[in-house]
């Protein structure tokens, strides 16, 4: 069928859009497809089945923290990707989607051998390859309502970082047995299953994937600054179970779910079959704040294994004062029954670095954590933002840092894009401990740290 649209019919958001004149059906088809991709809502505003994104897209996320069931997958395509797909149009036709990134670093530190109890980045004054990842993924599409979807994620990292998100009986003899710097970690290997018939729509996740209660996350893309703070450093990382996100409408979202422990796979004798996760996330009726949180690990919490057993307990609250500006706050409660000094037993050689030797003495009854962080978050430049963290973290037992003192971070950063695909973090960074010197293999209580990393996509 051919037709002509008259360009004078199309006119802004707020006019009038056929102004009296009839077109055809196709004709206005058409016309509303070209306001939609080139209207500042794009594609999203037609599709999405929840509240607008809060926050602009140069941060890591738009969105608040925990389940979006109804939000579409607007990633970009990735290079590597899109050369797959223009080779096996099937992949592209499946939505099945193969990419990754690389991700170094450079730090200059006031320590000389070890940066712990700072995680990730542990050799002081050194070029780092934190993590290589490769990811295939499918995501379900959890916007529309009419069938039942489904999807997957195969996380692999290479680096330094693998350090942090090693699960017991997942290759994890490379530091478990042979503390080595750098070594392999398959950190998300799940499949999903998406019925929207269920509420508002249900997700059910089965395998191994990272532990959703956090501001900060493993992998460095979805992470606003480079270096972590010292409460997520001790907390939970990945988990091995299923769990049921269910949207019960734009306000309320539930998820339940089963885990075999922090860290452990449901085969070790350090598994805790099984363990419980209650979490709860809120939007206020403005879109200007959200909660999410509640009971992220529960089974009891005796240390067994040789690894530690983390009963935790987390709250976030998040406020947007503009798309460009907001804050998000954490706070958690850890505790577990005769625990062992400074954690998990690191069986392998002692290294300048840290870790090895062992497991260090238990400690009697139950020992407990608090910690809590602050993130605010500013919008420079549409390249360009600014991340301020403080954060805050109590160890009176020593069950998490090996040493029985509280600790205070400030950090200071910012995030450019040279490219789409590419972007710099740089950031000073400076850590205390009140009552012990846990810094620089015990001979410091304090650090100060300049780094700044490199995250190309591929």
């Amino acid at each position: 069928m051919d037709f002509v649209i008259n360009s004078s019919l199309i006119t802004t958001r707020n006019s009038t859009l056929l102004k009296g004149k009839q077109l055809s059906l196709l004709s206005c088809t058409l016309i509303v497809t070209i306001i939609c991709q080139n209207s500042a809502f794009g594609v999203e505003s037609k599709n999405r089945r929840a509240k607008p994104a809060p926050y602009d897209s140069v941060f890591p996320s738009t969105e608040y923290l925990g389940p979006t069931i109804g939000v579409p997958n607007l990633d970009p395509i990735y290079p590597l990707n899109q050369a797959i797909w223009d080779k096996l149009p099937q992949l592209k036709n499946d939505q099945i989607r193969i990419y990754g990134w690389i991700n170094p670093s450079v730090n200059a530190s006031s320590s000389k051998h070890s940066n712990i109890p700072l995680s990730y980045t542990i050799v002081p004054n050194n070029i780092e390859l934190d993590q290589a990842v490769l990811r295939i993924e499918r995501v379900p599409d959890t916007v529309q309502t009419h069938s039942i979807d489904w999807g997957f994620r195969l996380s692999n990292i290479y680096g330094m970082d693998y350090r942090y998100t090693t699960s017991q009986g997942y290759f994890s003899g490379q530091l478990l047995e042979h503390n080595e710097l750098y070594g392999y970690d398959p950190v998300e290997a799940y499949t999903q299953l998406y019925i929207p018939s269920i509420a508002q729509g249900l997700l059910i996740t089965a395998g191994r994937y990272i532990s959703p209660v956090d501001i900060e996350a493993q992998l460095a893309p979805q992470n606003y600054l480079v270096t972590h703070s010292l409460m997520f450093t001790y907390d939970a990382y990945t988990q091995t179970g299923i769990n049921a996100a269910i949207k019960l409408n734009d306000t309320w979202t539930v998820q339940l779910g089963l885990h075999s422990g922090n860290d452990v796979a449901p085969w070790t004798n350090a598994a805790s079959i099984p363990t419980y996760q209650a979490l709860l996330r809120w939007i206020s009726d403005s879109n200007n704040d959200s909660l999410w949180g509640g009971m992220n690990s529960f089974n009891g919490g005796k240390f067994k294994g040789n690894h530690e057993n983390l009963q935790q307990f987390n709250l976030t609250w998040s406020h947007r004062f503009t798309e460009k500006f907001f804050t998000a706050t954490e706070a958690y409660y850890i505790y577990q029954i005769d625990a062992a000094l400074g954690g998990t037993c690191n069986f392998g050689p002692v290294k300048s670095y840290g870790g090895g030797g062992g497991c260090g003495p238990i400690i009697p009854g139950t020992s407990s954590s608090v910690g809590a962080v602050n993130y605010l978050e500013y919008k420079l430049h549409e390249k360009l933002f600014s991340s301020f963290r403080t954060d805050y973290l109590d160890d009176p037992e020593g069950q998490l840092t090996g040493y029985t003192t509280a600790y205070m971070s400030f950090t200071l950063g910012l995030t450019y894009f040279l490219t789409q695909f590419i972007e710099v973090r740089p950031e000073v960074r400076y850590e205390t401990a009140f009552n012990a010197t846990p810094y620089d293999n015990g001979s410091r209580k304090n650090q100060a740290l300049f780094i700044t990393d490199l995250i190309a996509r591929f």
